[in-house]
């Protein structure tokens, strides 16, 4: 039996987007599958492990989430810091800015963060005044402040990869259809076969791997001794927020009848979750099996998937990885 799993985790983006569609908006766990996520693992470069889809960022999953729900926004990005705050401020005094991505590591008034880590965070920006800029963020501080430069700063966002131009924020959310969160997950599921299958339309850098070729090949790293600093950022982000973003799958599609795929999905997010264990207490044997029972269960939900909805000739997106 899968349970839905309800407490902290790192779902900034998702989070925000709750917070900036108030009361019109489903839950956290909804916008999240429907950015995409949970449908893949990625190596990106041969080297950073995720366990996201393969190609797939917070932008294009933002994007796709809130397309899905029937809404529109304005995304506006670049320019220099001083224009993009007064962008910014003018913005505010419509309503509430959803902002990002920003480094989680300039983040002043978040304890420890003291310089940029190429970690990418959201947030939505209440005020700007003189001299602060007022946020709630989804990491556990409502109107939390910090100094217009320091948020400038952060905003920059140079360490982050996937950001082609700083400064992005999206305002002016208007409706142009009434989705219901069911209907947005039926919806989605086309999207999440392509994740699956492997989209060739979106771009990667050179060495990245996806699925099961991203499980296996992180295993071997694993055994040949995984770099300190992804074991770090898989014990404080990677590995929880994985087996989250499986979980909620997991109840999505239960919630719409495939209770096949609900039910690998399900299997994911536990063999995903039981990789924390290994992970901290350092048995790197545990955790390299874990990885490679992960492996071919990718092929299986999406045959499940095809199975269930009958969509595979809506598909039919060729495959970039196993």
């Amino acid at each position: 039996m899968s349970v839905t799993y309800v407490g902290s985790g790192p779902y900034c983006y998702a989070n925000s987007l709750a917070m900036i569609l108030g009361g019109e908006a489903p839950p956290p766990a909804v916008i999240e599958v429907l950015t995409g996520s949970p449908y893949g693992m990625q190596l990106i470069s041969g080297s950073l492990p995720l366990f996201d889809s393969f190609g797939w960022d917070p932008e294009v999953g933002l994007d796709a989430a809130i397309g899905l729900l029937g809404w529109e926004c304005e995304r506006v990005d670049g320019g220099t810091a001083a224009a993009a705050l007064d962008r910014l401020r003018r913005a505010c005094q419509d309503g509430p800015v959803l902002a990002g991505p920003l480094e989680l590591g300039l983040l002043s008034y978040q304890p420890g963060s003291v310089k940029a880590v190429g970690a990418d965070h959201y947030v939505v920006v209440l005020e700007v005044g003189d001299d602060t800029v007022l946020v709630h963020d989804p990491q556990g501080y409502p109107y939390a402040t910090l100094a217009v430069d320091a948020f400038a700063a952060a905003w920059r966002g140079e360490l982050i990869s996937y950001l082609e131009r700083p400064y992005r924020m999206r305002h002016g959310f208007t409706r142009r259809e009434r989705v219901g969160a069911e209907e947005a997950l039926r919806r989605s599921l086309p999207a999440g076969l392509a994740w699956l299958a492997g989209r060739t339309d979106v771009e990667v850098s050179p060495g990245t791997l996806g699925q099961a070729e991203a499980a296996e090949r992180t295993a071997r790293l694993v055994e040949a001794g995984l770099d300190p600093e992804i074991r770090m950022l898989w014990q404080a982000f990677a590995v929880r927020v994985g087996a989250r973003r499986l979980n909620d799958l997991a109840a999505c599609l239960s919630s719409l009848g495939l209770d096949t795929g609900a039910a690998v999905a399900a299997e994911q997010a536990r063999i995903v979750g039981g990789l924390q264990g290994p992970l901290v207490s350092g048995d790197d044997m545990a955790l390299a099996a874990g990885l490679r029972r992960l492996a071919p269960t990718y092929e299986r939900l999406r045959t499940a998937l095809i199975a269930e909805e009958g969509t595979s000739q809506a598909i039919g997106t060729p495959s970039r990885r196993s």
